[in-house]
């Protein structure tokens, strides 16, 4: 048997399946489209979930795709053994409604023994214990006898998922002999140990699960396959695990050779290799899909991966940021099946390195509390650290817990681990429950589920603002309906549309929709699944009926200024990408009417200068006057000619290029000016960060931007006549105000400053030594801590070495203040503790650094009582 690579076999199984009438669809984006219940795409099969329930029609009945997947619902093991993983690539080959068990089972065998060599007598195949039809199949047809067949239970040979499509199904064992094995008397399929491998497993959804128990037959019965491309890799490759595969092998040695390692050298090195390894693979392809490191959902994900990564390369001896430097092993490796890794492998090793040095400041800010709940435990005679504050370390300075363990361990410490638990737990029900309720798809449940999968829209309004239509749905805010009165609001579906759909960023048209009986108002347009467009809105007079003839008109004003700012959005992702970099990538948009809203990968905030060149570049462009022009292509030609893409986006196989001059060339669905003079102006208003390495630039464009200036120039006016001069010297007199401001600031704190002397008087008389330290505790009145603090300083300086304690009635409340010198924090003085036990006194509290420390207390009548307990505390520290 050869020893196929993974690339090797990947592009073998997706070519067989296209022999086999199949349809090879690249891999979807790890982010779910239109499925709230998952954060990451986690199967094959969850990116067709709308075309097994017939929510969307699929562009063939045979689909096959190797899909990249992630599962992180074990990651506590991933490195503590060789079997566990978040990344993995996932084979399918899938029928809706047309081939069933017969065929999936030939071509299984046929791929499995003629494609790639297993040989036969090394296969088991499984079923369902009441799936007669599948194992007659097996034996009877395929030719494997009844003993090597296994039927097991619904544990393990039955997919289903509450409520919805679900079946039996049929796994493919392979013995990988004995050396793999546990060595029991009776070892067999289904044992624990690593001898015998599923690699295939077919699922015949043939059924509907009421929810209750309850099953009926589908009418159009599919075929869900799936097979691990990494484990079919260990097999054919007859390697011990999933790490030792060809690609992920590349990976693991770049590991062992930056950290100076050998890989099973050491069990406890190893689990380090694994983990990185591992999570390396995740996080690469995260970012390729446009997932940025964030506190929240998948976001967190990639941070908590990379995080983890980072800090087992601290455990191997790694004493640099390595990660994206072992990220280009994983692009190098994957990109044959995964172009986007080599296409965004600029942004995916600036997030990589901007996350690591990020998480070594958070790791050094995170040791620093740690010491001071060290000393607090120690204050208080505990041993074990409180869950609460250990999950607080994790979830605000995402400080692993298994760190915090460890360092407390080395110092007789544990952590009360139940109790972070119990945090963790807390926080994973607050974010279940503020899930939505969504349907079998995970998609919000809405009335548009009940409309027929098979109706669609086409679109007219690239070439037109006004068109006829014939209605072929409407509903309700509630229902499905087949009419419309006077006074509803609800949503009309037809067959043809100038109104364009929210989508891209672009917000949907609005405008009327009338026959001679009805109309009805347009306040927005949707896509809906199956390529329908939904017009929201709500009956202004008469009726309109399902299978009317309509007249739709969009607003053209409206339109033509959107049409504006999304053509300026691309003049300015690619000003952005020429000023500032090509790291530059886009992560979001919104364009209206009234502005526009760029979102776009950059690591830190922009320059005046970088901002006023940018607004320079795509002002020029508008100036040139350059051609906007539509080209029609497939996805592959696109990229080619060099067409930007929006990170992450999942494309149809034909797409729209717009180009704008030889300036700008990108896929977009939307509508645009025919010529960049169209947009006459544009101005940016704001740059600003919304997430680590996301920026975001708001702006405008023709008109807004004359109103815009028309608006400024009043304020001006408005401003330069409060202050009483002219808009050309109103800077003059700005600068003029500020001068005197100054000079009054100064006058009044050299004021406060002599008032907080005379407050004090000669207080040098109070001072007391104790165990050869100064100590002196002093009675104000009407001291701001501003005037405390430099009164502080000042007794600092007479006493030399010591410790002062101030006190300040400020109209009934208190304000209090303690420092220590050097020479005094030898000798046990602590300010920060001091004046905890101080403001106590006078009904406050607070606390601070051994050196200086504030409070705040509430009885003012108790301050003679709180100065002698300074006196007090300070016995008690200084010895």
């Amino acid at each position: 048997m050869e020893k196929y690579g993974v690339n090797q076999l990947r592009k073998m199984f997706l070519e067989f399946f296209e022999s086999k009438g199949h349809l090879a669809m690249k891999s979807f984006s790890l982010v779910p489209h239109n499925d709230k219940s998952l954060l990451l795409i986690n199967s094959g099969m969850a990116p067709l979930k709308p075309y097994f329930t017939g929510a969307e029609i699929p562009p063939r009945t045979r689909v096959t795709t190797c899909q990249k997947c992630i599962r992180t619902g074990d990651i506590e093991n991933v490195g503590k053994t060789a079997r566990h993983g978040t990344f993995f690539e996932m084979l399918g080959n899938f029928s809706f409604g047309d081939y069933f068990k017969t065929e999936a089972i030939h071509w299984t065998w046929e791929f499995l023994t003629e494609v790639v060599g297993l040989e036969k007598d090394r296969l088991y195949p499984s079923v369902y214990q009441d799936d007669d039809e599948a194992f007659e199949i097996w034996n009877k047809e395929i030719g494997i006898p009844a003993e090597r067949i296994f039927r097991f239970g619904k544990e393990d040979n039955f997919w289903e998922h509450g409520a919805g499509p679900c079946g039996p199904c049929s796994e493919v064992y392979y013995d990988r002999g004995e050396k793999y094995g546990c060595g029991k008397e009776g070892c067999t399929v289904g044992c624990d140990c690593d001898r015998y491998m599923e690699v295939w497993n077919d699922v015949f959804t043939q059924f509907d699960n009421d929810g209750n128990g309850h099953y009926t037959e589908l009418e159009h019965k599919n075929i869900d396959t799936g097979m691990g491309l990494e484990r079919l890799a260990v097999v054919v490759q007859d390697v011990d695990s999933l790490f030792d595969v060809d690609t992920v092998c590349a990976i693991r040695n770049k590991v062992c050779e930056i950290a100076g390692k050998t890989y099973h050298d050491s069990d406890k090195d190893d689990v380090s290799i694994r983990l990185i390894t591992d999570h390396i693979r995740s996080a690469t392809f995260m970012i390729s899909d446009g997932i940025m490191p964030s506190n929240e959902g998948r976001g967190y994900v990639l941070r908590r991966l990379i995080r983890r990564a980072a800090r087992h390369g601290r455990l191997l001896g790694i004493d640099h940021t390595f990660l994206a430097e072992l990220s280009q092993s994983v692009v190098e490796t994957s990109k044959d099946g995964y172009p986007e890794l080599d296409e965004k492998k600029s942004v995916i090793f600036k997030v990589i390195s901007k996350e690591e040095e990020q998480f070594n400041k958070t790791i050094d800010q995170g040791l620093r509390i740690l010491t001071d709940l060290e000393l607090e435990m120690e204050e208080k005679g505990i041993k074990t650290l409180d869950g609460a504050q250990a999950f607080k370390l994790y979830d605000t300075y995402g400080f692993p817990l298994d760190l915090t363990t460890e360092i407390l361990e080395e110092k007789g410490y544990t952590v009360d681990e139940p109790a972070f638990k119990a945090c963790m737990e807390e926080q994973r029900v607050k974010a279940r429950t503020a899930r939505k309720v969504t349907n079998y798809m995970g998609a919000d449940a809405t009335v548009y589920d009940e409309l027929d999968p098979a109706l669609t829209t086409e679109f007219t309004g690239y070439t037109t603002l006004a068109d006829q239509g014939r209605v072929t749905a409407m509903t309700t805010e509630e229902e499905v309906a087949e009419a419309l009165t006077e006074g509803l609001k609800g949503t009309i579906i037809v067959d043809k549309t100038p109104f364009y759909a929210t989508m891209g960023g672009q917000q949907g048209d609005t405008g009327v929709i009338r026959t001679d009986k009805g109309v009805f108002e347009v306040q927005d347009t949707i896509k809906l699944r199956g390529g329908k467009f939904g017009h929201v809105g709500i009956m202004k007079e008469g009726i309109i009926s399902v299978d009317d003839v309509v007249t739709l008109s969009v607003c053209e004003e409206k339109r033509l200024d959107t049409e504006k700012n999304h053509s300026a959005t691309h003049l300015l992702q690619k000003a952005l990408k020429t000023v500032l970099g090509d790291h530059v990538e886009q992560k979001g948009s919104l364009v209206t009417p009234d502005h526009l809203r760029f979102d776009f990968v950059h690591f830190q905030s922009m320059t005046a200068d970088e901002i006023q060149q940018v607004e320079d570049l795509v002002n020029k462009e508008i100036r040139d006057a350059l051609a906007v022009t539509t080209d029609i292509m497939d996805i592959e030609s696109a990229k080619k000619s060099g067409a930007m893409a929006l990170f992450g986006e999942k494309y149809d196989q034909e797409v729209r290029v717009v180009s704008m001059g030889d300036f700008s060339k990108e896929l977009c669905g939307g509508t645009h000016v025919k010529n960049t003079s169209s947009i006459q102006a544009f101005k940016i208003l704001s740059e600003a960060g919304i997430a680590a390495g996301v920026r975001r630039i708001e702006a405008l464009t023709g008109n807004a931007v004359f109103a815009y200036y028309r608006n400024m120039e009043q304020m001006i006016a408005d401003l330069a006549k409060t202050m009483k001069t002219t808009p050309s010297e109103l800077i003059t007199k700005a600068q003029h105000l500020n001068a005197e401001i100054k000079a009054l600031n100064s006058e009044l704190e050299s004021l406060k400053s002599k008032m907080a002397k005379d407050s004090l008087g000669d207080v040098l008389n109070q001072v007391q030594e104790i165990g050869g330290v100064k100590v002196l505790a002093a009675k104000l009145a009407g001291v701001d801590p501003n005037g405390m603090r430099d009164l502080g300083d000042q007794l600092k300086e007479k006493l030399g070495e010591g410790v002062v304690v101030l006190i300040s009635d400020n109209g009934g409340k208190v304000n209090l203040l303690a420092m220590a010198t050097d020479g005094a924090m030898k000798k046990g003085a602590h300010a920060g503790n001091l004046i905890k036990a101080v403001a106590a006194v006078v009904g406050g509290g607070g606390g601070g650094r051994p050196n200086m420390a504030q409070a705040g207390g509430k009885d003012a009548s108790k301050i003679d009582d709180a100065i002698a307990k300074a006196y007090d505390v300070a016995k008690d520290q200084i010895k």
